[in-house]
């Protein structure tokens, strides 16, 4: 009887303490097990992923018509805010857009005591949520990040417009969509 009492008063330790060891040990990284090596700080914006459908900021910074709108908004610091989950949709003017403006616009809203009103104008062209091209309909008012609303009309051909912008086309993003546009939405 007394073997019995001993032998069931040490068997759990007998089986637990080997679990605890075990458990207790760090995995080894394999090579290409996702691991992270410690690198610069960043915001999230600096984290390269290759297997992911790009973000809307990845979409715009693999465009080449899009380096001006790329700029402003590394200007503002606003890229870490538009990797996040969203969604978001992001009308995004071409370089060509940014061109139209008047002489000395851009430059003059690069300056640092600019820097509010850029971010104001960014803003205008950032949704909350995602607007595929068939909800672009005739007479529709969607609000802005900025607090403005933008107004979509559609031309018996077809051509969807922004306010006086014309959608040119638009890439899905892991987190949302980017919409190309011809101008610069200005808000008012």
């Amino acid at each position: 009887m007394i073997m019995k009492t001993t032998a069931i008063r040490y068997f759990p330790v007998v089986i637990v303490l080997p679990l605890l060891v075990a458990c207790g040990s760090a995995p080894t990284p394999t090579k290409g097990s996702g691991s992270v090596s410690p690198g610069p700080s960043g915001g999230q914006s600096a984290v390269a992923d290759e297997m992911s459908q790009p973000n809307v900021v990845q979409v715009a910074v693999g465009s080449p018509d899009h380096k001006t709108l790329v700029a402003a908004v590394k200007h503002v610091k606003y890229e870490d805010v538009l990797v996040n989950a969203g969604p978001f949709t992001v009308y995004a003017p071409t370089d060509a857009a940014f061109d139209a403006l008047p002489a000395g616009t851009l430059d003059d809203l690069l300056k640092p005591e600019n820097k509010l009103t850029l971010q104001d104008i960014l803003e205008y062209h950032v949704a909350l949520g995602v607007m595929k091209p068939e909800q672009m309909t005739n007479g529709r008012s969607v609000g802005m990040a900025n607090g403005g609303n933008v107004k979509f009309s559609v031309a018996d051909d077809g051509t969807v417009m922004i306010n006086d912008a014309r959608v040119l086309g638009s890439v899905p993003a892991s987190n949302g969509l980017v919409v190309v546009i011809d101008k610069v939405l200005l808000p008012s």
